[in-house]
């Protein structure tokens, strides 16, 4: 306690109408700033349920007369099914790869010892820093040596390889401790019964938290199947929903409606592993 609070009182309270002072402040911040984030979202959700008049000027949040038939109308102009199941087979097939590669990696990177271990790792971290719009050409001449154009190859496969989730899962590997490891050594476990046993079933914070920002960043993901994919059966849902501004007559009722069911998915997914997930930014805070 400070003694200078306690001789004089009127410091204390002035400390502490400073302190409530500074924590509305805060308060205030917060709200504005997360009433500016939502405000898309609300206007989102009350234009998909809008009629085709309600579009006009001045455009309102709330619609007069809600209706379903915006939803019926992306299933007719488009194959909205077909779109939704083609994103959702790359998204997992993705996320279970990165997850499975990136566990691996960084499994050796972190525990095992080989010559050039850092180099590598430092090396392979590096590739982060280089923008996609550098490696967008070479991606594309590859892809068609391949043969895997127009195909979901080229959506699934050179995705599956992340040095983010790498570096990530490294990161967290490096917290377990060793003494756990030599336990299960002495138990008879090598190298694939200590990391299936001992360090897969400690990380599963960071495992879902690096799944779950995998599936919602492929699942978002406009520019690659945009360069790699021109039929309309192979269509992921953002380009797919980007059709709807092509048309010649835009539908904003059914690219409205589109938008808010790409969202349920992902919703859902951050739903489920919500408490993992907060779990593992909050651990990785904490051992950072």
């Amino acid at each position: 306690m400070n003694p200078g609070a306690a001789q004089n009182p009127s410091i204390g309270l002035s400390g502490r109408r400073l302190r409530r002072r500074d924590a509305a402040i805060i308060y205030v911040v917060l709200i504005l700033y997360g009433m500016t984030t939502i405000l898309p979202f609300v206007w989102l959700l009350g234009s998909a349920f809008k009629g085709p008049d309600e579009f006009n000027y001045p455009n309102r949040f709330v619609p007069h007369e809600p209706t379903l038939d915006n939803f019926r109308r992306a299933f007719q102009l488009l194959p909205f099914a077909m779109f939704l199941w083609n994103s959702l087979k790359v998204a997992m097939l993705v996320t279970v790869g990165v997850v499975t590669t990136s566990a691996f990696a960084a499994y050796a990177f972190a525990r095992l010892k080989f010559p050039g271990r850092d180099r590598v790792f430092m090396t392979y971290l590096a590739t982060l820093m280089v923008p996609w719009s550098v490696v967008m050409i070479p991606n594309f001449i590859l892809m068609k040596s391949l043969g895997w154009m127009d195909t979901h190859y080229s959506l699934i496969l050179p995705a599956m390889f992340s040095a983010y989730g790498t570096f990530m899962l490294r990161q967290f590997f490096m917290t377990v401790p060793n003494e756990l490891e030599e336990a299960a050594r002495i138990d008879g476990c090598g190298f694939l019964g200590v990391f299936w046993h001992v360090i897969i079933p400690l990380s599963k914070p960071a495992l879902a938290t690096l799944a779950i920002f995998t599936f919602i960043g492929n699942w978002n993901n406009l520019i690659i199947p945009l360069i790699f994919i021109f039929s309309e059966n192979k269509m992921t849902l953002p380009v797919g929903l980007d059709r709807f501004r092509g048309m010649e007559d835009a539908d904003w009722g059914a690219m409205m409606a589109g938008a808010l069911m790409m969202l349920v998915p992902m919703l859902i997914v951050f739903s489920l592993g919500q408490r993992v997930f907060t779990r593992g930014i909050r651990l990785s805070v904490e051992k950072g």
